[in-house]
């Protein structure tokens, strides 16, 4: 353990190599100081000698005492049974602190006569002193580090949660796209000709193409998101022609920043669906970039009899941002127009 990293930083939860060579002259050099004095009190060559004692039994606790923490955490790793590892730790702290004294004592008494100690009892007391101050330092970092992946693991765990409900998401909304695009396609194979409806098929297939090449991803670029959009209205002019009218005003600077993939594309497919656009009432729909906004409104038109719903659009869009974003999408029925505001992103969560 003394020469492993990896197992060091694995069961310490840091590499305590500089710790030990700094710690230990150290707290040799305070233990001399408080008990003997040595330097202040003896010529420098005993000096040096009574510090080296006390720093042979300042390197015998600290790394007699490690070693029961390695031992003790590969067979207590559970928090339920940090308690118990602790406790156990402690005793046999106490308890080497005591024998390491008692043998060293023992084979020193007749090598020296000035290591001699003011009191036994005090010494060994104030050395348990800071051995369990030590012993907190190194559960202080075992504790955080073990926090800090705790947390880790959990916010982890959740991206996992939140990439699969916004994958749900995504693929709820291409089979919508998919279900209404067929019904523009029958519409136009009733009401044109053969040529319209596969000129609709080729755009179509660019649609789908620019949903493949999207990917996973939940964001895309504005600049993206307008490319699809675009191509989605101009397979809509097949059917409606100039009685579907839209008036993009988007500034260059804002055609970098995120959005999620398909929402433009849903909110001009919601429009579209539950309004009338006839010559009489042609649609007119707004795209603009307001406060950091995408914003989509029209004027109310509702048709006398509404198609079946199946309740993906805004729905769906809403349920994406929360995950993605901690902007809401803003949503206005003013009773005669209505407004949608997408919020621009940087990143996620932003």
């Amino acid at each position: 353990m003394l020469l492993n990293k990896e197992k060091r930083i694995k069961y310490l939860g840091f590499n305590d190599f500089w710790f030990i060579l700094i710690g230990i002259p150290i707290l040799s050099f305070f233990i001399d100081y408080i008990f003997n004095n040595s330097f202040a009190n003896y010529p420098f060559g005993e000096a040096i000698t009574i510090w080296g004692i006390t720093l042979l039994f300042t390197i015998a606790n600290w790394f007699i005492m490690r070693q029961p923490i390695f031992f003790l955490r590969k067979k207590y790793n559970s928090v339920k049974d940090d308690v118990k590892r602790i406790s156990l730790v402690f005793l046999i702290m106490v308890t080497s602190v005591w024998f390491i004294d008692f043998i060293g004592t023992w084979l020193l008494s007749n090598l020296t006569q000035a290591f001699q100690f003011f009191s036994r009892l005090r010494e060994l007391v104030f050395i348990i002193l800071i051995s369990t101050m030590i012993l907190a330092i190194y559960e202080v970092i075992y504790f955080y580090v073990r926090l800090k992946k705790s947390i880790r693991e959990e916010e982890q765990s959740k991206q996992v949660l939140v990439q699969a409900e916004l994958d749900g998401l995504r693929n709820q909304a291409q089979p919508h796209f998919f279900f209404n695009t067929l019904n523009t396609l029958r519409d136009i194979i009733d009401q044109n000709s053969k040529e319209d409806a596969k000129k609709f098929v080729d755009k179509l297939s660019d649609v789908y193409r620019f949903l493949l090449e999207s990917g996973n991803a939940n964001l895309i670029s504005l600049r993206d998101e307008l490319k699809f959009a675009k191509a989605y209205i101009y397979i809509q002019s097949e059917r409606f022609g100039d009685n579907l009218k839209l008036n993009w005003n988007i500034p260059e600077t804002s055609l970098d920043t995120k959005i999620a993939p398909m929402s433009l594309q849903l909110l001009l497919e919601n429009a579209i669906k539950h309004n009338v656009i006839s010559k009489a009432k042609p649609l007119e729909i707004h795209v603009t970039v307001k406060d950091y906004y995408l914003v989509v409104d029209n004027i109310i038109q509702s048709k006398s009899t509404q198609l079946p719903s199946t309740k993906v659009g805004l729905k769906n869009i809403e349920k994406r941002y929360k995950l993605i974003s901690s902007k809401s999408v803003v949503i206005i029925n003013e009773g005669n127009r209505f407004t949608v505001s997408l919020p621009l992103l940087k990143k996620i969560k932003e």
